[in-house]
Formats: C-alpha cells, structure tokens, sequence
C-alpha cells in the first residue's frame, strides 16, 4: 500500500526533469498521492478521521521539503512511522507488573462485544499471570450466554485455577464481588471477570455492565475488540468509553488480520492504549503491543 505513495511522489517529482537531482516537495505534488494514500488507509481498516490526521500531518511534514531522489523512500516512510507512533503515543503500561505492585486484591474486568474474543483472551492473560507466579481467581460473570459457564469452568480446570460461578440468570455484579471476596480471603492477588457480550446497542445489558462496575470498582477495565470488525471498532470502543471507561484495550485475531488499521483507529477514538493483542487460539498466543508492529503493517506491500 504505502511503496504506491512513495512510487507517486518519486513519479512527480521526476517530471520536474531527469537532469534534476533534488527539489522541493510542492502541494501539487502532494494532492493527488495524498487522496489515493486517503483511500488505501480507509480500505486497510483505518478510521476517516485518523487518515486525515495521518495525511495532513504527512503533507506538513513534506510540503516544501528538499529531497533527493535516492532518499525519498527513506523521509515518506520514516514520516509515516512517526505519524503512526504519534497516534498511538499513550504510554503503554505492563498489566502484569502494575497488579504485582499492587495491594491488596486488584479486579480486571473484560468487556466487550459479543464474539470479541472476551473469554479467551481472558484465560489467555491468566495462564501468562501464572506463568509469572500470580495465580488469579477467575469469575464467571456471563451469566446469559449459553455455555458460558462451562467454558470458563473447563479452562479453570485445564489451568488448575478457581472459578467462582452462580446459575444462569444470576446477578453478574455480584458474581465478581464473592470472586473478590473468595480472592481476598486467600490471599490472591488478581481476579479476572468475565463479563456477557454485549452490542453496544444493548440498553439493558449496557445498564448491567454499569452496575458490575458500580458495585465491584474494577482497577483495569479492559475492552476487547475484534480486530476484523474494521471500522465498526471506533463505534464500539466509543460505545464503552462512554458507558463505563475503558483502561486499556486488546484487539483479538490480529493473526489473520494484516491490515492493522483497528490499532489506529480504536487508540485514537479513546486515546487509551492497546495494552494487547491476540494471535492464535492457544494460551501462549497474547502479546504485549507493539506499535513498530502497525507501522510496518501499513507500511508493507
């Protein structure tokens, strides 16, 4: 996508003559490689907004500039991957090492859209705490989904950790708070809630995910997005932030995404970090972010 843009401005500023090594970068230069770098940013999952944002700080930075023909695929990428890692400036905190300093017992709640990945990226992060000595509690908070239950339970059981659960229909809010208070008494240092998908639509199932928060005061809320669901991911993620607050952010499927434009757009809609992202189906497959990882996404082929 990104070796098009490069590939245009080298065209345009060869019309100025072969026998000219080096000039500057004029706004007719920019305007039409600008709008195709526009449409190709939209169709790689990138928000109109952050494409904007990503173009005009490209025509700033370029607009006027002295550049050689030989280094113009050094300055457009080098501009681009800075643009990209502006967006996604938000310090990135370590979860991990924020609950191991922390005190008492810290509750990290996974919300979501149905289908986002919420349960296994949940499980996912419990094996990698307790790969780290930190064995946490898991909490059974979906208490609408069928087989949601046994699904936890199944992993609690394959990763030797407690799963605090109550019937189907039960109150979600006050599953969590005896899985804090279970934590507590033993002396553990996290509990990971799992919470029912839910559309951001949802009044009702919104209104109960307040009340979880209200009751249980949860330390991280953790917002987990499909990677696949493009454009929509802005939505959701400002659905979320509004209702409830969002901590931070785990973009699941990003193994068979490769187009990477989610990251920039949800980071950018809520200005909150991508703390993760999921890469396959088994336990070992979450990753810290990596925002060099995006750049290089977008700036490939």
């Amino acid at each position: 996508m990104f070796s098009e843009f490069r590939k245009k401005i080298d065209g345009a500023l060869s019309k100025a003559g072969e026998k000219i090594t080096e000039r500057r970068i004029s706004e007719k230069d920019l305007n039409k490689v600008l709008k195709d770098l526009k449409i190709s940013l939209i169709q790689s999952d990138v928000a109109l907004e952050v494409s904007e944002k990503i173009c005009q700080d490209l025509r700033e930075k370029l607009s006027g500039k002295e550049v050689k023909r030989t280094k113009i695929n050094d300055i457009i990428t080098e501009s681009f991957r800075y643009t990209v890692k502006d967006i996604l400036s938000q310090s990135t905190p370590n979860l991990i090492e924020e609950i191991k300093d922390s005190t008492g017992t810290s509750l990290v709640l996974f919300l979501g859209f149905n289908g986002s990945g919420k349960t296994s990226t949940l499980v996912k992060f419990a094996s990698m705490l307790k790969e780290k000595g930190i064995e946490p509690v898991l909490a059974a908070g979906d208490t609408y989904r069928a087989a949601s239950i046994e699904q936890l339970d199944k992993h609690g059981k394959e990763l030797d950790l407690k799963v605090i659960k109550h019937d189907y229909g039960s109150d979600a809010a006050a599953v969590v708070y005896d899985a804090v208070e279970h934590a507590e008494s033993e002396g553990k240092r996290v509990v990971l809630a799992d919470t029912a998908g839910r559309a951001h639509s949802n009044t009702n199932l919104m209104d109960e995910l307040e009340k979880i928060c209200r009751v249980n005061r949860p330390d991280w809320k953790v917002l987990v997005i499909d990677s696949l669901t493009g454009n929509d991911a802005v939505d959701q993620a400002r659905k979320f932030e509004e209702a409830v607050g969002i901590d931070g952010v785990v973009l699941t499927k990003m193994d068979v995404n490769e187009k990477g434009g989610a990251a920039l757009s949800t980071s950018y809609s809520i200005n909150k970090p991508i703390l993760y992202i999921g890469v396959g189906q088994e336990y070992t497959d979450l990753e810290r972010f990596n925002s060099d990882v995006i750049a290089e996404r977008l700036l490939s082929e």
